[in-house]
């Protein structure tokens, strides 16, 4: 066999097993372990394994972060259940925070037309909202972060702390046993704020963040009151929400509950 085909099988073999060790290597394709180490060697240079003591493993998997447009066409159609859903819980004159994630735009995108106050930190959302006469925006100014048209900053964080809110609607990275986290630090610092000035926190996340952990935390699950997403999550999430007293609500109610 030669070398370029036993990459290909020893790669294909990490995919499933996360894995691999020199002595395997050996066994499967009948090499020696010179050959075997050279083929690591290989693969390393190619970026597409971390060699270990005895063998190696594949580079931890991280979501890239797209550009906001790019995020924002990306399952539109759960993002719009999920904005309809929350924009259904705004009441009459509330007070509210919207942060700057994609799925609470499609919350302020399907608002309806009535008396309330929206603080946010992001251009997107104020823009949207500036077409709705009876709502009331407050921009929180701070550094533009320009791919993804938020504001950030010790400016931000101190302008929040003058605002208490009846419900904050936000958006994560990733939700999971190790709380809520995002990709950005200083999104995160601003998310963290808001949290606490407000009675009743909202987040919205599509399915695919449930059970995900991203690069920074900026709150734990005791720390958010209600769970937006679009399809009914495994049993063990279920319970994990439960564990810390996260409502949930799910915007196609049509899904039935798997066991």
């Amino acid at each position: 066999m030669y070398q370029d085909e036993r990459l290909l099988f020893i790669l294909d073999f990490l995919t499933k097993h996360r894995r691999i060790t020199v002595d395997q290597i050996c066994s499967f394709y009948d090499v020696s372990r010179d050959t075997a180490r050279r083929d690591l060697v290989k693969l390393e240079e190619q970026k597409k394994i971390i060699r270990t003591r005895g063998g190696a493993l594949l580079p931890a998997a991280h979501n890239e972060v797209k550009g906001y447009q790019t995020r924002l066409q990306t399952a539109s159609t759960e993002k719009k259940q999920i904005g309809q859903k929350a924009a259904s819980l705004i009441q009459h004159d509330d007070r509210i925070i919207l942060d700057s994630s994609t799925t609470v735009q499609a919350c302020a995108e399907l608002m309806e037309d009535e008396p309330c106050t929206v603080i946010t930190n992001s251009i997107y959302q104020a823009d949207i909202l500036s077409s709705k006469n009876k709502i009331r925006i407050q921009l929180l100014g701070g550094e533009l972060e320009k791919d993804h048209r938020f504001l950030y900053g010790e400016s931000v964080i101190e302008r929040l702390s003058h605002y208490h809110v009846d419900k904050l609607f936000l958006g994560v990275v990733g939700i999971s046993e190790n709380g809520l986290t995002i990709a950005h630090e200083e999104d995160g610092m601003v998310k963290r704020k808001m949290i606490k000035q407000a009675k009743q926190v909202i987040v919205l996340a599509d399915y695919t963040k449930l059970g995900v952990t991203d690069f920074y935390r900026f709150a734990s699950l005791e720390d958010i009151d209600l769970l937006i997403t679009d399809q009914t999550p495994p049993k063990k999430f279920r319970n994990l929400l439960n564990k810390h007293s996260v409502d949930l609500l799910i915007a196609n109610d049509d899904i039935e509950e798997d066991d």
